[in-house]
Order: C-alpha cells, then sequence, then structure tokens
C-alpha cells in the first residue's frame, strides 16, 4: 500500500453473455469457456489487446478442480498482456460482486490502476465425483509399494461404490437447501403467494422491456446463437404463475416458492472493467460509475435468523457509514434469488422492531420507492449463474447512473452461508 488517500474508482463497463437455462444452449462449455467469452468482450469492446492490467478477478462456485487457477488461465487467453496477473474467488452468489470490490481496493489502495472483475458458473458441467470407499480404494491403491498392497486395496469391492455423488445444494450446518430455507422466511415474514407471483412477473416484464428497447445491446455478447437470456418469459402472466405448484414445500399446503417466483439452475458469465480516472482517460475511456461504498455481513441462520436476511444488515451498516439514508437511491438493484428474499428484505427494513432489535436502529429505514426497483428486471427474468450475478448487476447499474446523468445506486446480494454483499455506485 502507498496511496495515502483512496483513489476513486472508476466501472468503465461490462459485457457478459446470455444467460442460459441449465442443460440448454451451453451444454459442453465449462467455467473456464463461459469466463473467456466475458472477459474476451471486455478485452474488445475496451481496445485491451496486448495491455498489462493489475490484475484480472474471477470466480465460480460449482467448479472443478481443473478451475483451481480460473482467473489467471482467462487472462492468459483473453487478448491482455501475459504480464496481467490473476487470482480465482468465490463467496457463493455474491462472487463476482467480491471480484469487483477486490480490485476496486486495490485501485483504491494504489495498488493497480486497471483490473477486470467477473464471474461464471455453469450447472451443466458440475464435477462428478465418487464416494469416500472408492476415493479411498484409488488412494490406497497409490500409495501401495507391491502388486498385493494395490490388489488389496479392491477386496470388498461392490458395484454400489461406482454410483456417483453430484454437488449439494444444501446447507452443510442445517441440511436445508435455500429454497426450504427461504420458505422458513416467507412463513415469518408473511409473505403472500400473490406478492411473490406480482414480483416475479414484474421482473420478466421490465427485463423484455428493457431488452425491446435496446439496453442491452452493448452489454450481452451473443454465444452459440443465443443473444438474449433464454430464461426470459416476456409473455408470462400472473395465471401462469399462480398456476405453478410449489417446489420447495410440497407438502404442507402452505407452500409459495415456486419455479416461476424463484430462480432457475442457470449457465453464464459477466464481467467489468475497472480503473482509475487517469488510467481510463489515457486510453480515451470514459467512467460510466464510481464505486464508492461496500459492505460484507453474516447472520446466525443456524441460530434462527432467516438464511438471506444479511443483506438487511449489510445495507444499514453501509449507510451508516456513508451517512446516507436509504431513500437516497435513484436505483435499487436487489438480487433477485427468490422473489420472497426480496420482498423480506424491503419487509425487514419498514419494521420498527427489526429496525431496532437487530439493526440497533432507532427507527424504520424505510420503503423503497418501486419504481426505482431493479427497473430493467434482475435475476428472476435474467437468470443466476451463482458466480456472474453480481458483475450483471455492477455493469447494469453503471450503464443505468451513465444513461441518467447523475445519480446513486444501490446493489444488494445475498448468499449462500447466511451472508450478504453490498456495494453502492454514484455518477
Amino acid at each position: 500500500m502507498h496511496a495515502t488517500i483512496a483513489r476513486r474508482v472508476a466501472v468503465v463497463g461490462g459485457t457478459r453473455i446470455p444467460f442460459c437455462r441449465s442443460n440448454t444452449a451451453y451444454v459442453g462449455l465449462g467455467n473456464y469457456e463461459l469466463s473467456l467469452q466475458a472477459v474476451g468482450g471486455v478485452v474488445e469492446r475496451f481496445g485491451l489487446t496486448g495491455v498489462q492490467l493489475g490484475e484480472v478477478a474471477l470466480g465460480a462456485v460449482i467448479k472443478h478442480s481443473s478451475d483451481w487457477n480460473l482467473g489467471r488461465e482467462v487472462a492468459l487467453s483473453s487478448g491482455l498482456s501475459p504480464m496481467t496477473p490473476g487470482i480465482t474467488m468465490q463467496r457463493a452468489c455474491g462472487t463476482s460482486l467480491d471480484t469487483t470490490l477486490h480490485i476496486a481496493n486495490q485501485i483504491a489502495l494504489g495498488q493497480i490502476d486497471s483490473g477486470i472483475a467477473g464471474g461464471s458458473d455453469t450447472t451443466s458441467d458440475v464435477p462428478i465425483v465418487y464416494g469416500a470407499r472408492l476415493r479411498r480404494r484409488v488412494l490406497d491403491t497409490n500409495r501401495g509399494k507391491s502388486l498385493g498392497q494395490r490388489i488389496a486395496a479392491w477386496r470388498g469391492f461392490g458395484l454400489g461404490e461406482l454410483k456417483p455423488s453430484l454437488p449439494g445444494v444444501s446447507e452443510p450446518r442445517t441440511g436445508k437447501s435455500m429454497g426450504e430455507h427461504c420458505e422458513q422466511m416467507a412463513r415469518e415474514w408473511q409473505i403472500a403467494r400473490a406478492d411473490q407471483d406480482a414480483l416475479a412477473l414484474a421482473s420478466h416484464h421490465k427485463a423484455a422491456a428493457a431488452w425491446r428497447a435496446g439496453f442491452f445491446d452493448d452489454l450481452v455478447i451473443p454465444l452459440r446463437g443465443i443473444d438474449r437470456d433464454n430464461n426470459l418469459r416476456a409473455d408470462t402472466t400472473l395465471e401462469k404463475l399462480a398456476a405453478l405448484k410449489p417446489a420447495f414445500d410440497r407438502h404442507s399446503g402452505h407452500g409459495t416458492l415456486t419455479a416461476g417466483n424463484s430462480t432457475p439452475l442457470t449457465d453464464g458469465a459477466a464481467a467489468v472493467l475497472l480503473a482509475t480516472d487517469d488510467w481510463a482517460a489515457a486510453r480515451g475511456l470514459r467512467a460510466q460509475a464510481w464505486i464508492t461504498h461496500a459492505r460484507v455481513a453474516a447472520v446466525d441462520f443456524g441460530g434462527g435468523e432467516g438464511l438471506l436476511m444479511a443483506p438487511t444488515v449489510a445495507v444499514a451498516e453501509m449507510l451508516a457509514s456513508a451517512q446516507l439514508k436509504l431513500h437516497d437511491f435513484d436505483f435499487y438493484e436487489i438480487h433477485e434469488a427468490f422473489a420472497a428474499q426480496v420482498l423480506c428484505t424491503l419487509r425487514a427494513w419498514e419494521s420498527a422492531d427489526y429496525c431496532r432489535d437487530r439493526l440497533g436502529l432507532a427507527a424504520p429505514m424505510g420503503s423503497i420507492d418501486p419504481a426505482k426497483l431493479n427497473v430493467n428486471g434482475s435475476s428472476l427474468a435474467a437468470g443466476h449463474p451463482f458466480a456472474a450475478t453480481g458483475a450483471r448487476i455492477v455493469a447494469t447499474l453503471a450503464k443505468l447512473l451513465e444513461q441518467k446523468g447523475t445519480g446513486r445506486g444501490l446493489i444488494s446480494i445475498c448468499t449462500a452461508g447466511g451472508m450478504g454483499v453490498v456495494a453502492i455506485l454514484e455518477r
């Protein structure tokens, strides 16, 4: 560190590939290939071929062991100078907001002048492993010094040991899926099914309108003949959404989360270019917005708190640090893991009891103007490749602020493990 005063961090812009439902358009492509498309899109869009950046920071949640050096491998293949370092990170659904903040913090501290942040995920190419007994046999075979020791490792072998084990989606500490946890939150906060469906409908309709208006034309680069998110349902209706059965609580008769108001498993990648103002200006580039504040928080979901409620804490702490109020924003980009999660968050900020007892505030944080919430749709419409969502939101919000000319936007992302990552962009 050598900067005595934090430098301003510009979001120059971003690109992503169309987000596609699992096991559809991107079958056969892994995190490396998807990430390379997104980062390569940034390199091409901003004329960075051969340019040495301070760092490329990428991440993926569900990845093969061969993806251990994803950031560096993508950097080497992206067209950037081979002297550009790379790092690979992961914090569940907050991953590419975290990689963005990692690059931003280095720029602010004077360690680097520029960098690309992003993330990818695919559930069409998941790592498949085998059970502990078969793994132990293979390792014992490898350790064997003699033929007899190696043969002995396979005594008692049964064909059942060949049954593969797929990646789990449940929380290790509770054994419950994120959807099951969110059902509990919806019950606690009395979030009606109709309200969840209405939010999902609005997300699809707003995203469809943004596509028609050309908002995403320079943000999304085609891949495999796909030029827009294939989860988008422009023609969905409340009647269609209401006809769907509960997806996580199928037997109590009280389940409210469905495939329509929850994000589907999705493949995709996104990346953003960050820099100092001077670095951007020297290359004829302009800032769309600046990252000014960020925060990470966690909740005790094992002790009874809602798994996806950490953003309520992170935002409250960030606003206190920034000396801002919840209503001091022109745009609110709240990741839609589930419609119920968004609605629980909004209701918590409106609750005098929650704000006093959990957040330590003298008064409720207040309400958000629905007209400012996810104005171009969000994850319920676009889909949610876990590690790509943060970069998608950063690029989207930065462009919104550039178009407006001036303003402030809030980003809020919930993650597995009871965490939340939040940030403020300004122009």
